[in-house]
């Protein structure tokens, strides 16, 4: 048994997202979104490349030696998968491992409302979960996985870095790919996917022009795509997307995307009142007439405005999935004032202290 399996384990038991394994410290956890050390030695950069060595096959060693980076995922059978994520610095080799449960939660179990039943039922376009690293983008995407694969007699493709969520057969297919093991690129990987005939296609994270424009134009081409990117809104995340492209091919890209986005999900892991769990709050844009028309015409200034009128569809703003988990004494005001842009719309909930503080900031 690998020394950090014991680690491991003790993160899985406090229920921590992840694990920090850095020269000079102790072992950290991840916890209700702070770091937590352990009651463990400080480890040197002797001890640092010996533990994360142990959990490392001899081609994972002679990568990390030639990148100075690695991306693996390893299992502890009957505990859990974690995604490592291993690098080089002054000060020697360090690792973080995020927590990947081993049973795939349901879209009701995180916490996602009704309109994503809704979102799913696409049989093309694309489907974009987005948010900051850590807020739950990639679990989201397991568990849209798990249920098309429940519902549809469908081809799923996934490629990812690495794989994370294992997906049985149920009524569909689930083929997953991981790059640097089954694939050498997301750009390698989707120009084969065209070839063989997926009904969808899930890709981790679109990370560069060529993965995006490729995402777009299979979602075009009669297949549902779904992916994450790491921005903070919707109206950010079509303007990202766009930007990425060469300024001659921004009209163009405009017009393909206002046609095939369906949905933009963003998501922001905030903590819990209870101190144990932490809640979602949920941004979510749909891809209707008016939002296509805006992204064509050049407006997305406007998406914000368009997505508070579209309520009864099911789109909904960061700020008011906040102000309702703290209606609902999901989350505390102050994590509420950490996580708010427009911190007015909480002042009813202030004291008359905190009114002013508010109002002189």
């Amino acid at each position: 048994m690998a020394l950090l399996d014991k680690v491991f384990k003790a993160a899985v038991d406090m229920r921590a997202s992840d694990v920090h394994v850095v020269p000079g410290e102790s072992f950290m956890v991840r916890r209700m979104g702070k770091l937590v050390r352990l009651k463990s030695q400080v480890l040197t950069a002797e001890h640092t490349l010996k533990v994360i060595g142990e959990l490392l096959t001899p081609a994972q060693q002679e990568i990390l030696s030639r990148e100075q980076q690695l991306d693996f995922a390893y299992d502890i059978s009957g505990l859990a998968r974690f995604r490592g994520s291993v690098m080089q610095h002054n000060k020697g080799v360090s690792g973080v491992f995020r927590v990947i449960p081993l049973q795939i939660p349901t879209l009701a179990q995180l916490g996602l409302p009704d309109v994503i039943y809704s979102i799913l039922d696409n049989h093309q376009g694309i489907i974009l979960v987005t948010g900051a690293t850590g807020h739950g983008k990639t679990t989201t995407l397991a568990a849209m996985v798990d249920y098309l694969n429940s519902k549809r007699p469908h081809h799923i493709l996934t490629v990812e870095d690495p794989i994370e969520f294992i997906h049985p057969f149920k009524k569909g297919v689930v083929n997953q790919r991981e790059l640097g093991r089954n694939t050498f690129s997301y750009k390698n990987a989707l120009k084969g996917a065209l070839r063989q005939d997926p009904d969808v296609i899930v890709i981790g994270e679109l990370r560069d022009l060529d993965t995006i424009s490729l995402a777009i134009s299979a979602s075009e081409t009669g297949h549902l795509v779904i992916g994450t990117l790491s921005t903070s809104g919707a109206a950010k995340t079509v303007d990202r997307i766009i930007d990425s492209f060469p300024p001659g091919e921004q009209n163009q890209i405009r017009t393909m995307l206002s046609e095939s986005l369906k949905a933009v999900i963003t998501q922001r892991l905030v903590p819990g009142a209870d101190g144990k769990v932490m809640q979602l709050a949920l941004e979510i844009l749909i891809g209707n007439l008016s939002i296509a028309n805006l992204i064509r015409d050049h407006k997305t200034y406007q998406i914000h405005s368009t997505m508070q009128m579209g309520k009864k569809q099911g789109m909904r703003l960061m700020d008011e999935s906040i102000v309702e988990l703290l209606q609902e004494g999901k989350i505390t005001l102050e994590a509420a004032l950490a996580n708010v842009d427009n911190k007015l719309l909480l002042k009813s909930f202030m004291g008359p202290g905190e009114k002013m503080q508010l109002e002189e900031g």
